[in-house]
């Protein structure tokens, strides 16, 4: 397979993993404090990624110089991933990801500033078309409730943190010095638990985690292990070999793998009139790879 098929069979595994960790987060939110959990996750994330790193043969020479780079993207990273668990504390986990479907439109500001990656008019029409589907989706297909701009709390608190996961996904190819998606991602995470750690060190002490529910705990090790470490390697993968705009496209299929995945855990589906949004988001996917096509054409 050539490195852009690769790319986007990355976003597609990417895009169902993420879609796992705001049902699972729906279920546990109210149940721990964010920036402790977020903490621990990282830390567990790093352990897979390590232990992954050694089986591929270790760090290179010189995988952690400027550790600064680490920083940025572990504080991008852990600032996304804390307000994502504050809004699902009072958001449905549809409504939470459709919010995570702005992330393109806002990514395709942060490359230009940073990579100067010019938007083709077919991209702006598509990403247009999804952040109509997302809006749908945010305001429950309520019209007079998007002229008030009457947004719930818990997606307004996750839209800022899809500003902070919008400015990290060109970030990866500006700060990036020829380092493996895996270094990179340990980098990321050990620097993110850092962080979250230093912030949150109270709440972690004072959490009760030997009488936390079950659901936590199942929640801790998909997000670590699949939301976390996979979805980085996966995502920093694809942004070393799509351009920005095109890896955070694969966001709008998260609505429609959320609602599978809120199907599957016996929380049924949306509204047929909200999920008229998620079809537009499928819609605005779409064009975006037909862009892609015609680019290698």
């Amino acid at each position: 397979m050539n490195p852009q098929t690769l790319g986007h069979l990355s976003m597609l595994g990417f895009s169902a993993l993420v879609a796992g960790s705001f049902s699972l987060g729906g279920l546990m939110a109210n149940e721990i404090d964010p920036a402790a959990f977020t903490a621990v996750r990282f830390w567990l994330a790093a352990v897979f990624v390590g232990v992954l790193a050694q089986a591929r043969g270790g760090f290179g020479a010189g995988s952690f110089q400027a550790p600064w780079r680490y920083a940025v993207l572990g504080g991008l990273f852990g600032i996304y991933f804390v307000l994502m668990f504050e809004g699902l504390k009072t958001a449905p986990p549809v409504s939470v990801a459709a919010v995570f479907t702005l992330v393109p439109l806002m990514v395709t500001g942060f490359a230009w500033l940073l990579l100067r990656q010019v938007l083709t008019g077919r991209m702006a029409i598509a990403l247009t078309i999804g952040a109509t589907g997302a809006l749908w989706v945010i305001f429950r297909a309520d019209l007079n409730a998007f002229l008030r701009f009457d947004v719930g709390t818990g997606e307004a608190i996750f839209f800022v943190g899809c500003i902070s996961h919008a400015l990290y996904t060109p970030m990866v190819r500006r700060l990036n010095r020829g380092e493996s998606a895996v270094t990179f991602t340990f980098g990321t995470v050990i620097a993110g638990g850092v962080l979250l750690s230093i912030y949150a060190w109270s709440d972690i002490v004072a959490t009760p985690w030997a009488t936390l529910p079950v659901t936590v705990w199942i929640t801790l090790f998909y997000t670590a292990f699949f939301a976390t470490a996979v979805t980085v390697v996966l995502l920093q993968f694809a942004t070393l070999r799509l351009p920005s705009a095109k890896v955070m496209a694969y966001t709008y299929l998260t609505p429609s793998w959320v609602i599978i995945w809120e199907i599957a855990l016996g929380n049924g589906a949306p509204p047929l009139l909200i999920s008229g949004g998620v079809a537009l988001t499928i819609l605005a996917l779409f064009l975006l790879l037909r862009d892609d096509a015609a680019e290698k054409g």
